[in-house]
């Protein structure tokens, strides 16, 4: 099943054949909002000098933010994205228990120390302590600190998440859809029975090439990959039919595509955590809708601290064997007394240098890191993006506003995204990054307008990028001829953007933040019902 320590098309069509359609599909809507791919610096300026006078009105604040065009979220777990809403409604209707004191959910039929998760229907307080348990609602800091309650959460939800993947992916494409996000990177656990069944069978080997023969000895690993495939199917299709995509009225989140990531426990054995990442990387090599390989679970684990090295080194053997599999890295996921200061020094290093991240999740310790300021120029230098999520780092970290290293990474061009990480624990939004991140920083429209485009620029979407340069983004020569007010692109740009799943999905943003600067200037802001 599907959890965030845990997916792609209808039978055949595969997941990047029915994100090509939709690509394709949506290009004529991108022509109805006019595709206007470089907007004179004077509308910037004009969309800025509007944000700047109404950063004290929430209610303009909050619609501007809902409405501005947001790119992808590439750091988001499935089973944390979600609202805790539906889970406990899910929960209700499969007739789950809830254990007393912990609020963990039960299959039935419930033991004597719980309760019927369908009494929250009635007990209003009792609803709400699940709430309290199940995310980050009403949180302070007392006995348990916010990093303990944070990561607690997921162990709490793990039975009813597990059985509604698809139902899990139907409300958070659907979120994204309204939040005006265009694209979107799932991390899920593929077949984490089989994976471990397979690994506790074949054990751990020092030798990493021996122990990969191993696991692919016999079919043994084909298998397993096979398995992943069909759960992944069966996952999209109870999706699918949860957003109704296959009738005259579809949800709109049939309409955003996303591509699955594919989880690892760091805290495992060494043979659990190298048997995850083969079986990811197989995925990411042999199926369009697995991208990429991360390690989650929290970095300053024992298991995690201790064999932190022997991970970054087991991802640089499988990248040797799997060059085409992508891979993007919690690391730095710390600060200063949550480990020793020797554990502070080198682990984003390592994620970059040795195990070949082509993201990296957080970054929060880099000010920590030996030879930092070399670090950050190694990553500006490739291209190396952070994902920043900064509700969750004032959450599980206490990390935020000058202390946070977002506008370090800034100052030395590392490429940064906004992401969310796990917005139904945090009770949060993407558009409230975007508003954290304007006000804390102080950002003007065009820095806003950038981050929501390197979002698209650094996802594992395949095909050529739209835009040539980036700084300032400048598009490819096929695209130079668009002028501002064109509704549709001329023939040799229509043609790149069909050829490139990346291009086209960057270009349906362009239009709608042509669309976006209209309605902020000719109507002086943005209605309620915008």
């Amino acid at each position: 099943m599907i959890t965030k320590n845990r997916r792609t098309a209808r039978s055949r069509p595969t997941m990047l054949l029915a994100l090509a359609l939709t690509l394709l599909a949506t290009q004529s809507a991108a022509a109805d909002t006019g595709a206007e791919v470089a907007p004179p610096p004077a509308v910037e300026r004009r969309v800025s000098a509007y944000l700047d006078g109404i950063r004290n009105q929430p209610e303009a604040l909050a619609s501007f933010f809902r409405e501005l065009p947001k790119g992808a979220d590439l750091h988001s777990h499935l089973s944390g994205a979600v609202s805790t809403e539906l889970l406990m409604d899910l929960a209700m209707a499969d007739g789950l228990c809830i254990e007393n004191g912990t609020q963990r959910d039960l299959p039935p039929p419930c033991p004597a120390n719980s309760r019927p998760a369908v009494e929250m229907r009635t007990d209003a307080a009792f609803r709400q302590q699940v709430l309290r348990a199940w995310s980050m609602q009403d949180f302070t800091p007392g006995e348990e600190s916010g990093h303990d309650h944070f990561f607690a959460t997921f162990g709490k939800f793990s039975e009813v998440a597990q059985r509604h993947p698809g139902e899990l992916m139907a409300e958070v494409s659907n979120t994204a859809a309204r939040q005006k996000q265009f694209y979107q990177e799932l991390m899920v656990t593929p077949n984490a029975r089989g994976a471990t069944a397979l690994a506790d069978r074949v054990g751990y080997d020092a030798s990493l090439p021996r122990m990969h023969q191993k696991l692919l000895a016999d079919g043994a690993m084909d298998q397993v990959v096979r398995q992943a495939q069909t759960e992944a199917d069966q996952g999209l299709a109870a999706f699918r039919a949860t957003a109704h995509c296959d009738s005259a009225t579809p949800d709109p989140g049939c309409a955003v595509p996303f591509r699955f990531i594919s989880q690892v426990s760091r805290n495992s054995t060494p043979e659990r955590v190298f048997t995850q990442m083969v079986l990811a990387m197989e995925l990411a090599e042999r199926d369009p809708r697995f991208a990429a390989v991360n390690l989650v679970q929290p970095e300053d684990g024992a298991v995690s601290l201790r064999d932190y090295s022997l991970h970054m080194r087991m991802l640089a053997h499988l990248h040797r064997v799997y060059p085409r599999a992508h891979i993007t890295l919690h690391a730095g996921e710390l600060a200063p007394g949550l480990v020793k200061p020797e554990d502070l020094r080198f682990h984003i290093r390592e994620a970059v240098n040795v195990a070949h991240a082509e993201r990296i999740g957080h970054g929060v310790d880099i000010r920590h890191e030996d030879a930092a300021e070399e670090l950050m120029g190694t990553m500006a230098e490739r291209r190396i993006a952070v994902e920043v999520p900064l509700s969750s780092n004032d959450q599980i970290l206490g990390i935020s506003g000058p202390e946070h290293p977002f506008p370090l990474y800034r100052e030395h061009r590392v490429p940064v995204v906004l992401a969310t990480d796990d917005a139904g624990v945090s009770r949060i939004t993407i558009s409230d990054e975007y508003r954290r991140a304007a006000q804390t920083y102080n950002l003007s429209y065009r820095e806003l307008k950038d981050l929501a485009r390197a979002s698209l620029e650094h996802a594992f979407l395949p095909g050529h990028s739209l835009w040539r340069t980036l700084d300032g983004y400048r598009p490819v020569r096929e695209c130079l001829a668009v002028r501002p007010g064109e509704r549709v692109p001329g023939p040799r740009c229509a043609a790149f953007i069909a050829a490139s799943p990346k291009a086209a999905v960057e270009w349906r943003q362009e239009a709608a933040f042509a669309a976006f600067e209209r309605r902020v200037l000719a109507q002086g802001g943005l209605g309620p019902s915008s």
